[in-house]
């Protein structure tokens, strides 16, 4: 995924690689490769950019808290650049996604 969405950003202005990633990440295969990779990454703010473009993927931060039951603001707090999301948070926000947290060997 990451060589692809290099390659797409060459090829695409700004705007139109944003929407495509967007479009992208509704594929939970998509938006799970996405964030394994910026999980690979080892970046923090990596991951926390990398978790909103999801939730925008699946109707924003709005309809994550609707469907987490968390405020939108604290949503938007949890995964701001500074950002620090509790793993209950995280877990919530990867479930209203169709994703999990899962742990492999190294």
């Amino acid at each position: 995924m990451r060589k692809k969405a290099i390659d797409r950003a060459t090829d695409l202005g700004a705007d139109d690689y944003a929407s495509q990633l967007i479009e992208d990440l509704k594929d939970p295969v998509e938006a799970a490769a996405y964030l394994e990779a910026a999980l690979e990454e080892g970046d923090r703010e990596a991951l926390l950019v990398a978790m909103r473009h999801v939730a925008a993927a699946h109707g924003g931060m709005a309809a994550i808290a609707q469907q987490t039951g968390l405020s939108r603001e604290s949503l938007y707090r949890a995964f701001s650049k500074r950002g620090n999301p509790t793993v209950a948070t995280l877990s919530s926000v990867l479930a209203a996604t169709g994703l999990r947290l899962s742990v492999q060997p190294a």
